[in-house]
C-alpha cells in the first residue's frame, strides 16, 4: 500500500482491511473473505448481490455477480480457489458496504488478485476504471511476480487430477436459475477441433453441464467426504507416504481406465457415495472432451450416467440406449444410434437395486434382465465385453449373488465406511475455525471416541449419514440429542435408532436453514413433511404401477417425479373425467366461435344441404377428434430448452414470412379460382392470402430458428401425433368452406376445397411438430417442467395461427370486431383442445389434489424450493429426492 494510501485510511479513522496475501491455501485465502466480510459488517447475502452489480455470460444473458446461493457455497468451501469473477465482485461490495473511500478501492482490489495470482496463477489484470486510477497505478514487487509465476506452475501440476473442476469454474459462466445450476457455454469451445466427432462434442458438453448441476445439487457445493474403495471385501490400504487413501474420488479415473476390460460393478451400502462416485468417474472420464487433452491413438468413450431405473423389462439394452440419449440429451435419432453402434459412449448405469421393488418378494427379475443384457454387450470386435460402469446396495448385490446373476468380466469395487479420522477431516473442512458450528467438532468426536462410540460410528460411517448430522447441527440441533445412544447392547439396533433420529431432524433443519425468500410465509415444518410424504406415496404408487405394466410412459419409475405424470395424485378416474367434460366445453366452444365467425348459416335463410352437412361433419368430427385426445390414459409432454439468441429468430421470421407470403397469395387466388370471384375479388385475395401466409411463415420461421441441425423427418413427425395432425387437417378444410358456401359452390369444388384445404393444414401442423419439437443444437440444460411450461404455449401458437386464417374467412361476411372476438376465442380454445392436453390435464390434477389438502397450489414454486433446500434434486428433466433413504423414511406405510 502506498503512503497516500496510508494517510487516506488514518484520515478516515477506519481500522486496516485483513491481508490477503498473507493466505498460504485456498483453504486461508477463503478464509481472508470471511474476515474481509466480518470487517466490512457482516452485510447480508441479499446486500452484498445488490452491492456486487451485474456481468454479462457468454450468451449474453445479464445476471447477478454474486447470487446468494453462490456467495454461501463459496464461503463454505475450502479447498478451491474461487474465481477471480467472483472475488472481485466480492471484495468490491464488502469495500462499498463499509464506505470505504472509492479512490482506494482499485489498489485494494489488485492486492487480492496478487495474493490469488500467487495461489493459483496469473488472471487478467484489473483495469482501471477512472483517470485516479491510471494517475495511481498500482505496483507489484518483481520478487513477488516471480514467486507468483513459480506458485502457478506448482499448482498447476499438483492440481491436474481436478483439470476439470477448474475447468468448469473458470472457463464456464455458471447462472442460477429458479434453484437450477445452468452452464452457458459456446459451440466454438468444443466442436471446432480437427478430426473429432460433433455428435460426440455435443454429447459431452451436455453431459458435462448435467453432471456439474448434479454434483453440486448432492454435495451443496465442492466439498466431497474423503471416501475410499476398493477390491471387494479387502481391507482399507493407507498410502505410505502420506497417510491417506489410495483409492478414493480423485483417483477413480484412473483406476477405470487401467482396467482390462473396462467393465466396474461399484458396490456400498446405502448412502456410502456411490453416486458422487460415479459422477467423479464421469467428470473425470469427460476431461479430454473439454480440454483437448485426449493422448493420440487412445480413442476415447463420452461416459453417461443414466438412472438404471428407467430401464424396462424386455428392452434390448442398444436400442434403449440410443433412446435415452436422444431424450435426455436431444441427440438427434440417427447421431445417437451410431454412437451407440460404434461403442463411442460409456454407459454408467446408476442404481441397478432400484429397478425392483424392496422388500423384494423373489428374485430381482428386472435387476437380472438389464444384468443379462449388459452381458450380451459387447465391444466393436464382437469378441470381448463391452465397456459399462454399474453401481448397485450391497444388501441388493447379495440377493442377485445368491441366484448367480452378475456383471460378467467385470472388476467389483466396494465403498469403505468412514473412519474416524476421515469424518473428522470432514468436519473440519466443513466447519473450519471462525465458523459458528466449529465449537461442535470436539463434541462429535467425543461422541465417536467415547463408550458408546461403536454406535455412533456406525450411524455415522456414509456420506449421507454425516451430511444430515451436520445439517441438523448447523440448523441449531443439539449434536449430544442426535447421537444419544440408549442404553442397548445392540450396537446395530442402537445406531438404527440414530439414523431415523436424524432423518426425522433433517426436514425441519433443511426447511429453517432455506427460508422461502419470496411468494408468502415461510414453509412450515409439518407442511413440508406432509407433502413430501404424498410424492413419496405417488412414487411407490409408480413403482407398483411400473411392475404391472410392461411398456410404461418414460419417466415413470419408483425414484423420478415428472411433472405431467403427477395429476393421478388428484384421483385418477377423478381427473380423467374432468379433464374430458373441459376439453368437450373447449371444442365445442371453439366451433361455436368458428359457426358465428363465418356467419353462412342463418335462420330461415336456407342453404344448400350438401355444404352445410359437410360444415356440420367436420364440426362434429373435430370435437371427437379433441374428446379422444383427452381420454388418452398418459398424455406426454417433450421437447428440451433452447436458448436461441433474439437476432437468429428475428431472422428466422422475416425469413418465414417472406417464403409464407407467396405461397399464401397464390392459396388467396387458388380461392379465388374456386368461388369464381362471387365472394371476393384479386386485390383481396392476393392482400389477405399474402398476410395470413406471412403470419404462418414467420411463425414456423421463428420457432424453426430453435432447431437448428436437428434431423427430425416427416415421417417421425407423423408418428409423434398422427391424431392431432388429422384434427389440424379437418380443421383446415373446415375453414375453407364458408367462402365456397357463399359462392354457390358445386360438389366438385367443395371436394376439391376439402382436400386441398386438408392436406396444406396437415403439412402445416407437421411443419410446427417438427419445428416446435425436440431440442436445439444450443439448448441448455433442461428443467424438469420445461416441456411442461411450454405444452401450452406450443398449443396457444397453433390456436392463434389457425385464428389469423379464420379471421381472413370472417371477414368476408363479418365485421372486424366480431371476426376479431370470434377468431381469438375459437383459436385459444383451439389450442387448450389440442395442444396442451398434457399441460391441462396436469392442471386439473394439481387443482384438485390442493383442494384436497394433498400439496401445495403452487407446486412448482414448492419444489424448486424444495431442491435449494437440499430434500429433492433435479436429475436430467425430473425431480428426485436427495437420498433414495429419505424417500423411503418418508413413504407411509401401505393401508392394510
Amino acid at each position: 500500500m502506498v503512503a497516500g494510501e496510508d494517510e487516506a485510511l488514518m484520515a478516515a479513522d477506519h481500522p486496516r482491511p485483513p491481508d490477503p496475501t498473507e493466505a498460504g491455501s485456498a483453504a486461508d485465502f477463503v478464509r481472508s473473505l470471511v474476515r474481509l466480510k466480518r470487517w466490512a459488517g457482516e452485510p447480508s447475502l441479499s446486500r452484498l448481490r445488490s452491492l456486487g452489480g451485474q456481468t454479462v455470460t457468454s450468451d449474453g444473458t445479464t445476471i447477478d455477480a454474486l447470487p446468494k446461493s453462490t456467495t454461501s457455497h463459496v464461503l463454505r468451501q475450502t479447498d478451491r480457489l474461487p474465481r477471480w469473477d467472483f472475488v472481485k465482485a466480492f471484495v468490491t461490495a464488502c469495500f462499498r458496504y463499509c464506505d470505504y473511500p472509492a479512490e482506494l478501492i482499485p489498489g485494494e482490489l489488485e492486492r487480492w488478485r496478487v495474493a490469488r495470482t500467487a495461489l493459483a496463477g496469473p488472471v487478467p489484470r484489473t483495469p482501471p476504471a477512472s483517470d485516479v486510477e491510471r494517475r495511481t497505478p498500482p505496483t507489484v514487487d518483481p520478487a513477488e511476480a516471480m514467486a507468483a509465476e513459480v506458485s502457478a506452475a506448482v499448482a498447476a501440476e499438483a492440481m491436474a487430477a481436478e483439470a476439470f473442476a477448474m475447468v468448469a469454474a473458470e472457463a464456464v459462466a455458471a447462472v442460477s436459475v429458479g434453484g437450477v445450476v445452468q452452464i452457458a457455454a459456446t459451440d466454438a469451445e468444443t466442436t471446432d477441433r480437427p478430426g473429432r466427432d460433433h455428435a460426440a462434442e455435443l454429447l459431452a458438453r451436455r453431459v458435462a453441464r448435467e453432471e456439474d448441476r448434479a454434483r453440486k445439487g448432492l454435495l451443496g457445493g465442492y466439498t466431497i467426504a474423503p471416501v475410499s474403495f476398493g477390491p471387494y471385501e479387502d481391507p482399507i490400504h493407507l498410502d505410505d507416504a502420506g497417510g491417506e487413501m489410495k483409492d478414493g474420488p480423485r483417483s477413480i479415473g484412473r483406476f477405470f481406465t487401467d482396467l482390462h476390460p473396462r467393465r466396474l460393478l461399484i458396490v456400498g451400502e446405502s448412502g456410502a457415495g456411490k453416486t458422487v462416485l460415479a459422477i467423479e468417474l464421469v467428470l473425470q472420464l469427460l476431461e479430454p472432451f473439454l480440454t483437448g487433452g485426449e493422448r493420440p491413438g487412445h480413442p476415447q468413450m463420452v461416459p453417461v450416467r443414466l438412472d438404471a431405473a428407467r430401464w424396462t423389462l424386455g428392452s434390448p439394452f442398444e436400442p434403449w440406449l440410443a433412446e435415452q440419449l436422444a431424450h435426455d440429451f436431444g441427440l438427434p435419432a440417427k447421431d445417437a444410434e451410431r454412437l451407440v453402434r460404434d461403442r463411442q459412449v460409456l454407459p454408467v448405469l446408476d442404481g441397478l437395486d432400484e429397478l425392483d421393488p424392496e422388500p423384494s418378494m423373489g428374485p430381482p427379475r428386472r435387476a437380472i434382465g438389464l444384468l443379462t443384457e449388459l452381458n450380451r454387450y459387447s465391444d466393436l470386435s464382437g469378441r470381448r465385453p463391452g465397456a459399462v460402469v454399474v453401481t448397485c446396495r450391497a444388501a441388493r448385490h447379495t440377493e442377485l449373488s445368491l441366484v448367480r446373476a452378475g456383471l460378467d468380466n467385470a472388476t467389483r469395487i466396494h465403498l469403505y465406511d468412514l473412519t474416524i479420522e476421515q469424518i473428522n477431516a470432514y468436519l473440519r473442512t466443513r466447519w473450519p475455525d471462525g465458523h459458528p458450528c466449529d465449537i461442535h467438532r470436539d463434541g462429535l468426536h467425543a461422541a465417536l471416541s467415547g463408550p458408546s462410540g461403536r454406535a455412533v460410528h456406525a450411524a455415522l460411517a456414509t456420506p449421507w449419514r454425516l451430511l444430515l448430522t451436520v445439517t441438523a447441527v448447523e440448523s441449531g440441533a443439539d449434536p449430544d440429542e442426535l447421537l444419544r445412544v440408549d442404553q442397548d447392547p445392540d450396537t446395530r439396533s442402537a445406531a438404527a435408532r440414530i439414523a431415523r433420529r436424524l432423518l426425522g431432524a433433517y426436514v425441519p433443519a433443511a426447511t429453517a436453514l432455506a427460508p422461502r425468500a419470496a411468494h408468502g410465509t415461510p414453509y412450515r415444518p409439518e407442511q413440508v413433511r406432509s407433502w413430501l410424504e404424498n410424492l413419496a406415496t405417488h412414487l411407490r404408487w409408480q413403482a407398483a404401477r411400473t411392475t404391472e405394466t410392461d411398456r410404461p410412459p418414460p419417466g415413470m419409475t419408483p425414484i423420478d417425479i415428472v411433472p405431467h405424470l403427477l395429476w393421478p395424485i388428484g384421483g385418477q378416474r377423478r381427473v380423467r373425467a374432468v379433464h374430458c367434460l373441459c376439453c368437450v366445453i373447449f371444442a365445442v366452444v371453439a366451433m361455436l366461435a368458428f359457426w358465428a365467425g363465418s356467419a353462412v348459416d342463418r335462420p330461415g335463410d336456407p342453404r344448400d344441404w350438401l355444404g352445410e352437412g359437410l360444415t356440420l361433419s367436420l364440426m362434429a368430427g373435430w370435437v371427437v377428434i379433441a374428446t379422444g385426445l383427452s381420454m388418452s390414459q398418459w398424455p406426454t409432454a417433450a421437447g428440451g430448452r433452447a436458448n436461441v439468441p433474439r437476432r437468429r429468430r428475428v431472422i428466422g421470421g422475416l425469413f418465414g414470412a417472406l417464403a409464407g407470403g407467396p405461397v399464401g397469395a397464390l392459396c388467396g387466388l387458388t380461392g379465388l379460382v374456386l368461388t369464381e370471384g362471387r365472394v371476393f375479388g384479386p386485390v383481396f385475395a392476393i392482400a389477405a392470402g399474402a398476410a395470413g401466409g406471412a403470419v404462418f411463415g414467420a411463425v414456423i420461421g421463428v420457432t424453426a430458428a430453435a432447431r437448428q441441425g436437428e434431423r427430425m423427418t416427416i415421417s417421425e413427425a407423423i408418428r409423434a401425433e398422427p391424431v392431432t395432425l388429422l384434427g389440424f387437417g379437418l380443421c383446415g378444410a373446415l375453414t375453407g368452406l364458408p367462402p365456397l358456401r357463399l359462392a354457390g359452390a358445386g360438389p366438385v369444388a367443395l371436394t376439391a376445397e376439402i382436400i386441398g384445404a386438408f392436406a396444406l393444414a396437415f403439412a402445416l401442423g407437421v411443419l410446427f411438430k417438427i419445428t416446435t419439437g425436440g431440442w436445439s443444437e444450443d439448448a441448455e440444460l433442461a428443467h424438469p417442467r420445461e416441456a411442461l411450461h411450454r405444452n401450452p404455449m406450443i398449443g396457444v401458437a397453433f390456436g392463434l395461427t389457425g385464428g389469423v386464417a379464420a379471421f381472413l374467412v370472417f371477414v368476408m361476411n363479418q365485421g372486424i370486431v366480431q371476426s376479431l372476438a370470434c377468431a381469438l376465442v375459437g383459436g385459444v380454445t383451439f389450442g387448450l383442445a389440442f395442444g396442451a392436453v398434457a399441460w391441462s390435464r396436469t392442471m386439473i390434477g394439481l387443482i384438485i389434489a390442493a383442494a384436497r389438502g394433498v400439496l401445495p397450489l403452487r407446486l412448482w414454486t414448492f419444489l424448486d424450493w424444495a431442491c435449494e433446500a437440499r430434500l429433492l434434486r433435479v436429475s436430467g428433466a425430473t425431480y428426485q429426492f436427495r437420498h433414495r433413504e429419505l424417500q423411503d423414511f418418508l413413504t407411509p406405510p401401505e393401508p392394510d
